[in-house]
């Protein structure tokens, strides 16, 4: 786990309770060693600080200058008998004589300790605490080889030696304070439950939430490699990056759990995606290799949650972890706008429902055609039809697709967080939503092939033949399944032409297995460089039919594809397969230009070229399951707003005293029924018409002398802890970009954004800063155009 120094690549033991990490400098510090280095430290500090209080103000002096009058510059009192190197507070003499010289400066040891005689006894213990730490890093600084740690080891040597001659607390100093990154990796996984796993039922949630809060705390006490040692291993990585993380590491997470007078951060709090990125696939390997090897230890509870649920979940968080559109690293997640935290939820007892491991064990379903075939019929037309290798060869590849996730920032509505999260508790709740009936008409077509899959009945492999490798047996089995179920499903498909596709090696398929047998599959083939897959056949053996086999097998080729980021779908369908695929969300639209896959698309007589886009935020595989639980919730909802009108609130009375009129808004209940006061002012209903004004309002904003301040988004570097005040930060860049976007559909939005800039100033910034002073003058301006333009009533 750790040589020297303690900082390099290892885990605490898998499951126990307790972990310990290993202490920095401590020599080899595995196991037992890393407990009793920490625990050696608090018995130090415990038995000094019920010392007498000659002795602690000794201790103190050593690192204490020197009082006395004149210019003497000693900087700690040595003592004439010197004890060992660095100096042990169990090795002192019994008495203290405050009449002791110096040995470098012959003043006594009260003039070093003058200034510590008012001092309160807490705070005496306090600086006792830095002491020891201080003594502690000196020892590792001396026995550490690793030059980078070395010198982290050191300036924290110095800032703690400072803190005490200055009686200050030591503070580190840096450019950037915690948290480093947004999301952090907590709230990452946090997300990645809650996106994944919140359809589950409690009890297998409950599994889940296990699995997450062990892997949060193995990343707690994870020990970094050193950057010399990853330079090593991954040569071309980002090196700079990583010793960037690597020291705060050391600064923030890893030295402060010995020396407990620096503050500590857990890692999973500062650091996000970045870091994690960096110790994932090893922390990964080493945590099963791990598991496997202690398996006998392991208590009987916890045997399969760690060696078969845990490296599942572990795989499929790779994938979110690497994935560059994963949903769950956006600030936008449902968890970052909330302000809060998602409850860890958690998992597993049957194998994960969503992206499967390996993309080879996870359950399939397909949906299908009333015709008794779930596939595309189709006819080639041999004089139409190029040879796919050949043409695929031929043309020079183009510059992939590249999807560009819509930017356009999400508009909070009036219904709040905590009322949302509130519903969304009660619709997990197993006891208050009854079980659909997989026979009921408002059943999901893939709701029953979904259970099969969890209950292990199903499950899909991507599959293909080879050239290169050795073949493997059970893959040329399935294989020849697949050419027999499309054979007999397509009739009209020449069995021959069958047969040369499913075994090229440059088609794959999906396949359905059941009982260790294929009932069914898609086969495809995929052209990165084009951003396009092809789908060649379709189809699930006619006795598995109408049980949504269809659409779930369809939906699991779409989450293979958004792994491999390509996010388009062409095929040609017969007449009889239009309707499957329309299910499916294909149409006749096509997204992919005619120029991508002319020439490699193959042609057939008599069908329909449809097309499909892929959303890399969607997890297919559990889309009916999220938007039954999305209609649930507004279900929930209505039922609050109706329960609130239906409210019957007491007369008004004022009336009687005399009162003639009253403003609509004072009426008890009246907004409890969703009603708002009307807007002042003209909206404009042509867009081109609002574009052009708001526009002119905004260019005569930035022009105005007090802009300045809010031209562009705040730095950290300039305004620290800005970003921990201010929520929803705004500048006049951003309202540009959203500008030219056409985000400001109503003056409203405009205006919100426009006051947001100046609230956001006001609220971080003094009365009588120049800050302060520039967003008044510049709000009465925005307004007064505002006015000008007849967008609010003068």
């Amino acid at each position: 786990m750790a040589d020297s120094a303690g900082i390099q690549q290892g885990s605490p033991a898998i499951g126990a309770a307790g972990l310990v990490p290993a202490a920095p400098g401590a020599g080899g510090t595995e196991g037992s060693g890393a407990a009793g280095g920490s625990a050696r430290i608090v018995a130090k500090k415990a038995q000094l600080r019920s010392s007498p209080r000659p002795k602690k103000l000794e201790k103190l002096g050593i690192y204490s200058s020197c009082k006395a009058e004149g210019p003497c510059k000693c900087n700690g009192w040595k003592n004439q008998n010197p004890p060992p190197t660095p100096p042990q507070a169990d090795q002192q003499t019994n008495t203290v004589n405050l009449q002791e010289p110096c040995r470098s400066c012959s003043h006594t040891l009260g003039d070093h300790v003058s200034h510590l005689e008012n001092i309160s006894e807490e705070e005496m213990n306090r600086l006792l605490g830095v002491v020891l730490d201080v003594e502690y890093l000196y020892t590792c600084v001396h026995k550490e080889e690793d030059a980078d740690t070395k010198q982290v080891y050191f300036s924290l040597f110095k800032l703690l030696r400072k803190s005490i001659l200055q009686m200050g607390k030591p503070m580190l100093e840096a450019q950037e304070s915690p948290p480093f990154e947004k999301p952090s990796i907590e709230q990452g996984v946090n997300n990645f439950v809650q996106y994944k796993f919140s359809h589950l039922p409690s009890k297998e949630r409950q599994t889940i939430m296990e699995l997450a809060k062990m892997f949060l705390n193995q990343i707690n006490y994870w020990q970094l490699e050193t950057p010399s040692q990853r330079r090593q291993r991954v040569p071309n990585e980002d090196a700079a990056g990583y010793k960037v993380n690597y020291t705060r590491w050391l600064c923030y997470c890893n030295v402060p759990q010995f020396c407990d007078s620096l503050p500590r951060y857990d890692t999973t709090q500062i650091f996000g995606r970045t870091l994690l990125r960096s110790v994932f696939t090893v922390m990964r390997k080493q945590l099963l290799e791990q598991a496997r090897q202690e398996k006998d230890k392991l208590p009987p509870e916890k045997r399969t949650l760690i060696l078969t649920h845990f490296p599942k979940f572990l795989s499929m968080l790779e994938e979110e972890v690497y994935s560059h559109s994963s949903p769950i690293w956006s600030m936008e997640f449902l968890a970052g706008t909330t302000g809060g935290q998602i409850p860890v939820q958690t998992v597993i007892s049957a194998p994960p429902v969503t992206r499967s491991l390996y993309y080879s064990a996870s359950p399939v379903s397909v949906e299908p055609s009333t015709c008794g075939s779930v596939s595309p019929a189709r006819k080639p037309n041999p004089a139409l039809e190029p040879n796919p290798v050949v043409v695929g060869e031929k043309r020079k590849p183009s510059e992939p697709l590249h999807h560009e996730e819509n930017k356009r920032p999400r508009v909070l509505g009036d219904i709040p967080m905590d009322l949302i999260n509130e519903v969304m508790a009660t619709i997990t709740d197993p006891a208050t939503i009854p079980e659909t009936s997989l026979l009921s008409a408002h059943s999901a077509r893939d709701e029953a092939a979904r259970l099969e899959e969890r209950r292990g009945v199903i499950e899909f492999h991507v599959i293909g033949n080879s050239l290169n490798q050795k073949p493997n047996k059970r893959i040329l089995m399935w294989l020849v399944g697949l050419q027999n179920v499309f054979s007999h499903q397509l009739p009209r498909m020449p069995k021959e032409y069958i047969t040369r596709l499913v075994f090229d090696p440059k088609h794959k398929t999906l396949s359905l297995i059941k009982d260790g047998r294929v009932i069914g599959g898609i086969c495809f083939r995929m052209f990165p460089s084009q951003g396009f897959t092809e789908i060649v056949f379709c189809a699930v053996t006619s006795n598995e039919q109408v049980k949504g086999y269809g659409t779930h097998l369809m939906n699991h080729l779409k989450e293979y594809h958004i792994k491999h980021e390509i996010l388009n779908f062409l095929t040609y369908a017969d007449e009889y397969a239009i309707g499957y695929f329309k299910k499916q969300g294909f149409s006749k639209d096509i997204k992919v230009p005619k120029s991508k896959y002319v020439g490699y698309i193959k042609d057939y007589e008599g069908a329909t070229l449809m097309g499909c886009e892929l959303n890399p935020s969607i997890p297919y595989t559990e889309f009916s399951v999220i938007i039954k639980k999305q209609k649930e919730i507004i279900k929930k909802l209505i039922e609050r707003k109706q329960a609130q009108i239906r409210k019957v609130y007491p007369g008004l009375s004022c009336f009687k005293d005399g009162v003639r009129q009253i403003p609509i808004e004072s009426i008890p209940g009246i907004r409890e029924t969703g009603w708002k006061p009307a807007g002042k002012g003209k909206e404009l209903k042509d867009p081109d018409q609002l574009y052009s004004t708001l526009k002119s309002i905004l260019q005569h904003v930035k022009s105005h002398q007090n802009a300045w301040p809010f031209m562009e988004p705040v730095k950290k570097t300039e305004a620290p802890g800005y970003y921990q005040v201010i929520r929803f930060p705004m500048d006049l860049k951003t309202m540009s970009e959203r500008l030219k976007s056409r985000y400001y559909t109503t003056r409203k939005l405009f205006m919100a954004d426009m006051q947001r800039i100046f609230t956001n100033c006001r609220e971080y910034n003094p009365p009588e800063s120049e800050y302060y002073k520039c967003a008044n003058l510049l709000e009465k301006f925005f307004y007064g155009k505002i006015k000008e333009a007849g967008l609010i009533e003068k």
